[in-house]
């Protein structure tokens, strides 16, 4: 029997970015916000502090922070012809687990995407025609323009503090930042961090080609920083222990470091942790959601949560199934292509290669998540496309994240698997070697989306998510296309040794991490018939639910996606804002 509990105003399921993005600006606006978050508080525990903070077994190895596929895990399929099975370790993405979620555990990297990125399907037309996009290939426009979002991408970056080079201030092209990039307002909060000898590498061989090479944007400080809020950031320490672990430093930008501790202590604001939402409640006529049900984890006990506006935020693959589940819009059919929940999965396409370097010390324990020098030159369609055979690129990078013992095992090609050769191979080239890598787009395809799985479930007797996906010709096509420059880059760099890029193609293997982008299932767009939030990301189904996050993405650019996630969070924000003081259909 579940209790019944008093309504609040504002309910927020999943207790990541979006849900610090909003509650830092409703609770002081004197709005009642509570935070359902299924995993722990993290805050005041050892997992930010030495030496426990430095564990790599317990926070790399064996994902502490993540989800665990114990607890929930997903279904997968290559095409809607074959069988579903359960993905019995999640080593592919990694979905967060506690308050701050993913951007607990993450790298750093924050772009803007592209002005095309938008309105992609409307550009690839007018560029190249309608008869170059595949028919299998279900891009579609956002329903706003980068213009929409620009001055929340700033405020992003301020309260962030995110270090970087500027490469276009007000349509002005500036030196030392990326050629590429949309039009900016202003410069980045803090200068980019330092330059290591891996970038300095990666610049010299890009220049030799004619690249202009620049620093990755990055949240994590190159200095001490105090935010618009007056949060205030230590200086990065280069350790090394970005990815998969949270940081000692308090120098790389989390919403547990920056955004929690705003509204922790005022009476209008609760977070409750280990509260897993199994089920949102609508009204009779499936206009409004009047409640949710949760579980308390520690219990089992069912809770039902009343409320009057409700904003759902969770990762990408819970978002969706929480609609799926609650019997929320239309499921995506990919035979008759018509519905919208589940509709347009999308990844990243992502490759790289290995250079070695007798006579240079690389040092790859002086690291951090966004440490490293990008060229742009390939991503999206910063490059013509003509006679290609394909859409979308990604940059190209030289990032210098880490050297912990257990993961950085970079070895030449032929070095046996064991015994002596191999343990000399690592002494050998330990400081000696480095990567570059491809970070790509991934469009959206007819055949790959989510649904519930008819045959497998969770703890709670609720079936798991199913994904079907798979990458298409287009990605093997762009990632070949990618991996051929990373190669002109690895020889004008001098390297001795270069391992040879893999390609990203059919089939999609779980087993290998790739990136923790997942987007789409419940995307944006200006249409309710191919879209399942509005352009203010509102439920076109009932009216006082609103969802944020990547699984808004209509197809995934070559960018990292939290940008966009951070600059959607905050007009979201000041959008519930104004259906709080008049409730009705934004536009």
């Amino acid at each position: 029997m579940a209790t019944r509990l008093p309504e609040k105003e504002i309910v927020v399921i999943g207790g990541g970015l979006t849900a610090g993005l909003v509650a830092r600006r409703l609770v002081p606006a004197g709005r009642e916000v509570l935070v359902l978050e299924r995993g722990p508080d993290w805050s005041g525990s050892a997992v930010g502090e030495l030496p426990h903070q430095r564990d790599e077994l317990r926070w790399s190895t064996y994902r502490g922070m993540t989800r665990r596929e114990n607890v929930e895990t997903y279904t997968l399929r290559h095409s809607p012809d074959e069988e579903a099975l359960p993905m019995r370790q999640l080593l592919s993405f990694l979905p967060g687990f506690g308050v701050g979620g993913a951007a607990q555990h993450w790298n750093g990297q924050t772009w803007r995407f592209s002005e095309s990125d938008y309105v992609l399907r409307q550009h690839l037309t007018e560029r190249y025609g309608a008869k170059s996009i595949p028919d299998g290939m279900t891009i579609q426009d956002w329903g706003l323009t980068y213009r929409d979002l620009q001055p929340y991408y700033e405020e992003f970056e301020a309260l962030f503090g995110i270090a970087g080079k500027a490469g276009n201030l007000k349509g002005v092209r500036q030196a030392g930042g990326n050629p590429f990039e949309p039009w900016r307002a202003t410069e980045y909060p803090l200068p980019p961090l330092e330059m290591s000898e891996a970038s300095q590498i990666f610049k010299d061989a890009t220049g030799q080609l004619g690249y202009e090479a620049f620093p990755l944007p990055a949240a994590n400080a190159s200095q001490p920083y105090r935010n618009p809020d007056g949060m205030q950031l230590g200086q990065c320490q280069y350790c090394g222990h970005c990815e998969r672990f949270t940081c000692e430093a308090n120098a790389k930008a989390t919403p547990a470091s920056l955004l929690f501790p705003l509204v922790r202590s005022r009476p209008n604001f609760e977070l409750r942790a280990g509260a897993e939402v199994i089920r949102l409640n609508t009204t009779a006529d499936g206009t409004r959601l009047e409640s949710v049900s949760y579980v308390d984890v520690a219990t089992g006990q069912e809770f039902i949560q009343p409320g009057s506006l409700f904003v759902l935020c969770s990762y990408t693959l819970s978002n969706v199934r929480l609609l799926l589940l609650s019997k929320i819009g239309t499921p995506y059919d990919p035979v008759t292509r018509t519905g919208t929940v589940g509709k347009n999965y999308c990844y990243q396409v992502t490759s790289g290669l290995n250079m070695f370097f007798p006579d240079r010390y690389i040092n790859p324990f002086m690291g951090a998540g966004a440490l490293g020098f990008v060229i742009d030159d390939f991503n999206n369609d910063n490059f013509d496309h003509t006679g290609l055979g394909f859409h979308g690129g990604g940059y190209i990078s030289a990032t210098q994240t880490n050297g912990r013992p257990i993961d950085t095992r970079r070895l030449p090609p032929g070095t046996p698997r064991w015994g002596s050769a191999w343990k000399k191979a690592n002494a050998d080239w330990y400081l000696r070697s480095m990567s570059i890598s491809l970070h790509g787009s991934n469009y959206a395809n007819a055949r790959n989306y989510m649904d519930l799985d008819p045959d497998y479930k969770d703890q709670w007797g609720r079936p798991l998510l199913r994904i079907t996906f798979d990458f298409d010709e287009n990605d093997a096509l762009m990632c070949r296309f990618a991996n051929g420059r990373m190669e002109e880059i690895a020889a004008a760099a001098g390297a001795k040794i270069v391992s040879k890029p893999g390609v990203r193609k059919s089939p999609y293997d779980t087993r290998q991490y790739q990136s923790t982008h997942n987007t789409g299932g419940t995307i944006m767009g200006a249409d309710p018939k191919s879209s399942v939030v509005s352009p203010h990301l509102q439920s076109w189904d009932v009216e006082n639910l609103f969802i944020s996050g990547a699984s808004v993405f209509p197809q995934n650019s070559g960018y990292n996606p939290t940008g966009p996630v951070g600059a959607l969070g905050l007009r979201l924000a000041g959008d519930l804002l104004s259906y709080l003081s008049d409730p009705r259909r934004l536009g």
